[in-house]
């Protein structure tokens, strides 16, 4: 039996440090698969109870200093808002004082050392604790946070002033200064954490379409209620107008209108009728309907669609690894540069210790290596999720880069830019009327079974009116065409050009030609029938400096026909499977490519391609086989990802900008002694909720084409 992935909660991990601290111990144990994610307080991995059990990877992470939620596991009462407060009401008194006291009132009781110690005692007690056991367990886990920065700034701000009030040295007491501190960054966490709850509003709502009970239909007929983790493949539901289909399943009975909106990005309510296959977590809007389940849990669409997105941010995109290589030293730096700053400063330039240490302290807590760390992450979760509610499914962040730097988009003919039905695109009559030709031509196609006789017949279904040819012989010639005898002794063949005497005709693949005793009646010309939204894609990805090019394995005449229908100058056909392959590496190697299929008989070309896009109505062998799936299947949604996707590089640059250049003039401004340490900790604990903001705001950002959903 294949190792199952392990799924825990847990609470305390603060920022992408964190995250890093537990992926590194467990990855050290040997465990593989291992996800992190401080954003969601997720820890995933794959089983393996021959290197790690259960209760050691539990117990482990709990020695980083991180809580594992179980489920009789009580919150704590010690919350970070809670903290926030405490802090507050201590801090209040201090840094008035201060501040009054800058502009020269002076308010007694509050200027005395000892009060002054006593209010940032617990303060300081409670950011030791905090920031203390945080700093610590990154220390150990080999990659040293923000944290450890807050601490030593903080005590040693406390410290200082403590051995000031003993040697009743006025100049060297400054509590209000580490308590303030303290405060300050838990108000910035305080808001962070609130912040980035908005970035996984995607995997909240989606969650939210799961239905938590089902009404199962018994052998005996008898309806019982069961939980959704009860459900299993093979049984049949009842689903009632209102509900929300519990799982992945075929109809039995009834019919139905659902609302597939928040899974496939399709506004419009669509039919389902018996036989055909409806989504779990799509809105039944009318109807009801017996469902045969076919898929539940991480098997199912939603499931699937939950994974995606929540595992969006474990393949980093490359424009993050510079900032990770930058925040792995980030904190030895600017250790380095504090106590620079103080050697340097009191014994080169002549400082006082007091202003050589308030400088020092002030480069520790305005240095922000969390803003790197946050730039990528929370962009991508709030990019992914607004492609998911769009009906577009990404493969990890390096995907959302990957997508903004495509140049050339491949796209197979049938089934793609095409429905994969023919119309009738022109009926040439020799010989006697409209309805006569049009009657010949049903009721000898309806005894073939060639896609193309289909498609004659389905065209010209709703033009005979109910009429009827008495054949007294009908047959067909593979490779010909249909033949009939009339009551009459005459003879009809209805086929390709082989079937005319005279070569006188055009001849087409496409064409088909009706005689009578060999006499030429008609011909039509069938055209494969494009997609509505085909054109304006394609016009949209030439606009955006896109090229596309068709490739198809269909005839040269079809597809230069549809080529020049849509304006593509280079297009490629009659081609093999592996002359396609070919062709996509050779494209590749030009330029960042994507091939645009229906995810099943594409998949090789697919893989091959810099980058895979399925075109799927929701089916999970499409979701399997590219790293983009559009569920929908609807053309119109390729400019929506790639427009996401660049606005989603777009702000992820943006961010990462700000955290390089905050923190390239934050430094060396507080070390040259032009920021109090007061106000260093107030910009840097203001700096992750710029970064966190810039990333919300992707989520109504106005982008052309794009719906806010």
């Amino acid at each position: 039996m294949a190792n199952k992935i392990i799924e825990l909660q847990v609470e305390g991990m603060d920022c992408a440090n964190c995250a890093a601290s537990i992926t590194r111990f467990l990855e050290r144990k040997g465990l593989e698969e291992v996800y992190v994610n401080f954003q969601t307080k997720e820890v995933r991995y794959l089983e393996n109870e021959e290197l790690l059990t259960s209760e050691q990877v539990k117990q482990g992470i709990q020695k980083l200093g991180y809580t594992v939620v179980e489920e009789d596991t009580q919150r704590s009462w010690w919350t970070l808002t809670r903290k926030l407060l405490f802090g507050a009401v201590f801090t209040t008194p201090l840094l008035i004082a201060h501040l009054l006291m800058s502009v020269g009132v002076h308010v007694g009781p509050l200027h005395d050392p000892w009060i002054q110690f006593a209010l940032c005692l617990p303060v300081f007690i409670l950011g030791f604790w905090h920031f203390g056991r945080s700093a610590w367990s990154s220390v150990r886990g080999g990659v040293p946070n923000m944290d450890v920065l807050i601490f030593i700034g903080g005590t040693a701000a406390f410290v200082y002033s403590l051995i000031g009030a003993v040697l009743q040295q006025p100049n060297f007491i400054f509590f209000e200064t580490s308590a303030t501190i303290f405060t300050l960054v838990l108000l910035g966490n305080w808001i962070e954490h609130r912040a980035v709850k908005q970035t996984t509003t995607a995997i909240g709502e989606l969650t939210q379409l799961q239905a938590v009970k089902a009404r199962r239909i018994m052998p005996s007929g008898t309806i019982v209620t069961v939980e959704q983790e009860e459900i299993k493949p093979g049984f049949v539901l009842q689903v009632n107008e209102g509900d929300q289909v519990p799982a992945d399943g075929k109809i039995i009975a009834g019919e139905v209108t659902v609302d597939e909106s928040m899974l496939t990005g399709e506004s419009l309510p669509l039919r389902r009728e018996m036989g055909q296959s409806v989504v779990g977590g799509s809105l039944v809007v009318q109807g009801n309907i017996q469902l045969e389940v076919s898929a539940v849990g991480r098997s199912s669409i939603l499931g699937q669609m939950i994974e995606l997105v929540k595992t969006a941010q474990q393949d980093k995109p490359n424009i993050q690894r510079l900032a990770d290589r930058i925040s792995a030293v980030f904190v030895p730096v600017v250790l380095s540069i504090a106590l620079l700053t103080f050697v340097i400063g009191h014994w080169g330039l002549d400082w006082t210790a007091r202003q050589a240490l308030m400088n020092a302290i002030a480069v520790l807590v305005i240095s922000c290596p969390c803003a790197m760390g946050l730039a990528t992450p929370t962009a991508v979760m709030v990019g992914v999720g607004r492609l998911a509610r769009n009906g577009i499914l990404i493969k990890g962040g390096q995907t959302v880069e990957v997508l903004s730097q495509i140049r050339q988009m491949v796209f197979d003919k049938t089934g793609t830019l095409t429905t994969g039905k023919f119309r009738i695109a022109d009926l040439a009559i020799k010989q006697g009327s409209h309805a006569e030709i049009t009657g010949l031509l049903y009721h000898l196609e309806k005894h073939s079974s060639h896609p193309i006789a289909k498609a004659i017949v389905e065209n010209l279904a709703s033009q005979v009116n109910g009429t009827y040819i008495e054949w007294k012989k009908v047959w067909e010639e593979k490779g010909v065409g249909v033949m009939g005898v009339d009551q009459a002794g005459n003879e009809y063949q209805l086929g390709s050009a082989r079937i005319l005497d005279e070569p006188g005709e055009e001849k087409s693949e496409n064409s088909v030609f009706l005689t009578r005793n060999g006499e030429l009646l008609a011909s039509l010309h069938l055209q494969d029938e494009l997609k509505p939204d085909a054109a304006a894609a394609l016009t949209y990805l030439r606009e955006h400096q896109v090229t596309p090019i068709i490739l198809s394995g269909d005839h040269q005449e079809k597809t230069a026909t549809i080529a020049a229908e849509l304006g593509v100058t280079e297009f490629y056909a009659g081609q093999l499977p592996q002359q396609k392959l070919s062709i996509i590496e050779r494209l590749s190697q030009e330029a960042p490519t994507a091939m645009v299929g229906d995810g099943i008989n594409d998949a090789p070309a697919l893989a091959r391609a810099t980058l895979g896009i399925s075109l799927s109505n929701a089916s999970q062998a499409a979701i399997q086989s590219a790293q983009v799936v559009l569920l929908n299947g609807k053309l119109e949604h390729l400019p929506r990802a790639l427009a996401i996707s660049q606005a989603t590089v777009q702000t992820i640059r943006q961010s990462l900008f700000w955290a390089f250049a905050y923190n390239i003039v934050a430094i060396p401004i507080a070390a040259m002694g032009y920021l109090n340490p007061m106000w260093g900790a107030l910009f840097m604990a203001f700096s992750d909720v710029v970064v966190i903001g810039n990333a919300i705001r992707l989520r109504t950002r106005r982008i052309p084409g794009v719906p806010v959903r």
